[in-house]
Parts: C-alpha cells; sequence; structure tokens
C-alpha cells in the first residue's frame, strides 16, 4: 500500500503553488500518493491568530526573495503577483468542486498558473471568466458549482478539519499524522516517506 501525502493549501498561498510544482515528482519517487485537501487560509488565519507575512513588510520583502530562490532551484516559472492578497473564497470553492472530477488537476493549473506565472488580478470575475474559459471551463457552470451548498459546506469542513489537526498557515502536508509546514520542508516530508 503506497503512503500518502495530505496537501492541504490555498492558491493564494505562493508557497502552496511552489508545493504544488514539486509533490507529483515527489510522490511518483516514493511511491506515495497525494491527498489534496483545498482549504480557506483566511479561516485557518482568523482561527490560529496567524497572519500572512506578507503582513510585516521585513519579513515580506524577505519572502519575495526566498520565494524566488524556491523557484529558481525547482526550476518553475514564478513571479509574484502585484494583486496579492487575493481574496481566495470563490477559487476555492471552484477548486472543492471539481476535487473528486477528472478536471481537477486542470482547473488547479488554470488558476495557480494565471496567480503565480502570469499575474492576473484573479479578484476580477471577469479576468477569472476568460482564465477559465481558456483552459476549456464553462466560467457559468463553475460560478454555478462555487454557490452549491454541498461545495461551501465541504470547503469549510476541510477547513475545520485543518484547524482541527493544528495547521496555521499554508501549504501544510501529513505523513501519517507528522506534519510538515511550507514548500521548503519538502526533503524533510520525502524523507518520512523513507
Amino acid at each position: 500500500m503506497s503512503k500518502l501525502i495530505e496537501f492541504y493549501f490555498d492558491v493564494g498561498s505562493p508557497a502552496s503553488y511552489l508545493a504544488w510544482t514539486q509533490l507529483p515528482s515527489l510522490a511518483d519517487r516514493n511511491h506515495a500518493e497525494i491527498v489534496y485537501k483545498p482549504m480557506l487560509l483566511g479561516g485557518v488565519f482568523k482561527a490560529t491568530g496567524n497572519q500572512s507575512p506578507a503582513a510585516i513588510p521585513a519579513k515580506g520583502r524577505y519572502m519575495l526573495i526566498d520565494l524566488r530562490r524556491a523557484a529558481a532551484v525547482y526550476a518553475v516559472a514564478m513571479n509574484f503577483n502585484p494583486y496579492f492578497p487575493v481574496n481566495t473564497l470563490m477559487l476555492m470553492r471552484g477548486a472543492v468542486g471539481y476535487l473528486d472530477t477528472p478536471r481537477f488537476h486542470d482547473y488547479l493549473s488554470a488558476i495557480f498558473t494565471a496567480l503565480w506565472v502570469n499575474e492576473k488580478n484573479m479578484a476580477d470575475p471577469a479576468v477569472v471568466s476568460a482564465v477559465l474559459s481558456e483552459a476549456g471551463f464553462d466560467p457559468a457552470e463553475v460560478v454555478a458549482l462555487c454557490d452549491d451548498d454541498a461545495v461551501k459546506d465541504r470547503l469549510k469542513a476541510i477547513t475545520n478539519e485543518a484547524i482541527s489537526r493544528h495547521v496555521f498557515g499554508a501549504p501544510t502536508c501529513f505523513v501519517d499524522d507528522e506534519m510538515f509546514f511550507g514548500q521548503d520542508r519538502l526533503d524533510f516530508l520525502e524523507r518520512a516517506l523513507g
């Protein structure tokens, strides 16, 4: 039986984007399976009293440098979004809505790329609509999915589950009950899989 990597993330987190680019190959190398857990980072921050590093000017400046370093090491494209921080409520509802479908990875790829490569204003519904259309989604269908009570409830449930597991930020991964916070802890996560 393969080991599981539980991946709690929010698309508005640049570190979640970087982890997302690395986890599939890490999982393949270690015969592990990724269990995607879209959560609302704002809800986690509110429940834990945490805040974005960008809220602290010195930490925010350093975070930009550190994210660029990580992107270079991972050899992935990354541009810091000028519209950061973005309210990701609808985007995360979309992630939950597609979670158990064949289009989940297409959805995540479209949203993460728009935010962290193409620097799109994903708080603008017209921009989100264009991004989704380009990726082969019907924007009206996505909006309807995001308004579905079952989708809203599931996002709340995953967020509450994260809080109950002492998650305080994104990304956070678990291997069994061992927690690994941040994309810069993937080496420790990989050791736990071994």
